[in-house]
């Protein structure tokens, strides 16, 4: 009948248009096996780029004064109840330090602890003036460690050529400042090697 051969055509021309890349006898073996897929060209949508928020950089921090502790709050006694926030801190990380708690596993559990609230004492220096200072951890540094004293008198003592005491419900740890010049954050993930060391 006319209207088949009408059809025929009209399928044939719409598939031409619709598959521009098949060539015809292509065409007509998809007919035969009546499976018909048309092909569709998307617009590709150009990607915006996600804006990175950016920090302060270390001179913006600076001339902000961010880690500076003013005169005003330079007390002794302000710093005591975060002491005692990180006594318990270190007694949960160690799982209770009891008197048969083995001194190694305190040890390694310290050397990557958070030692902001820690009271610390310099034992050995290069420089004896360092020698005997006590007091709170208020910041520590890569190469730093800023200690509030009994004395209300904020020291800034270096790690380097020091080594730090730290006692806690009867154990007491030493820290080769030589060997521990690392930021907080980087402490944590650092695997550090049980061997002896001399220091000074």
């Amino acid at each position: 009948p006319q209207g088949s051969e009408k059809a025929k055509a009209f399928v044939n021309a719409f598939l031409k248009r619709s598959m521009p890349r098949k060539k015809d006898e292509a065409i007509q073996d998809i007919l035969t096996r009546k499976a018909v897929i048309l092909e569709h060209y998307s617009k590709k949508k150009a990607k915006q780029k996600k804006k990175k928020t950016k920090g302060f950089t270390a001179k913006q921090r600076r001339e902000m004064r961010l880690f500076e502790i003013e005169p005003e709050q330079q007390r002794y006694a302000i710093f005591l109840p975060l002491h005692e926030l990180w006594k318990q801190y270190i007694r949960d990380l160690c799982h209770g330090l009891k008197p048969d708690t083995q001194p190694h596993m305190v040890q390694g559990k310290l050397l990557k602890a958070d030692l902001h609230g820690a009271i610390v004492t310099v034992t050995k220096s290069k420089c004896p003036s360092y020698v005997g200072i006590t007091g709170i951890i208020l910041q520590e540094f890569k190469h730093v460690f800023k200690i509030i004293t009994k004395e209300d008198k904020l020291k800034v003592v270096p790690k380097l050529n020091n080594v730090f005491s730290l006692e806690i419900d009867g154990f007491i740890s030493y820290i080769y400042g030589s060997k521990f010049l690392l930021r907080a954050s980087e402490r944590s993930a650092k695997k550090f090697k049980v061997k002896g060391t001399i220091d000074l």
